[in-house]
């Protein structure tokens, strides 16, 4: 996966399209400088609420959104305009063990 090596582009551009220094973006965040530099160089062993609230205190907005897949989509059991049943939810659990 190459996602850390993204996030963490993304999240030193957020700071410093703010004109914030690590020591700033951190005093935002709760955080020493020491543990900014080290969320931004290694985001992926970064809990999620932590670059959440990163994001957050510089001004930033996180989306997230799940794409749909064949296993996803084959067992679907949510009708057009309605709510998922349980067959739907034990589809996604299955999904979010690995499955």
């Amino acid at each position: 996966m190459d996602y850390p090596v993204t996030t963490s582009a993304v999240l030193r551009a957020l700071r410093q399209s703010q004109r914030l220094s690590q020591t700033q973006a951190g005093q935002r965040l709760g955080v020493n400088q020491k543990r900014l530099a080290r969320i931004e160089a290694a985001p992926g062993v970064t809990s999620f609420d932590q670059i959440a609230r990163l994001v957050s205190a510089l001004g930033g907005r996180l989306v997230l959104s799940v794409a749909a897949s064949p296993i996803a989509t084959a067992g679907r059991t949510t009708p057009p305009g309605g709510r998922k049943t349980m067959a739907g939810a034990k589809v996604a659990a299955k999904l979010a063990d690995g499955w």
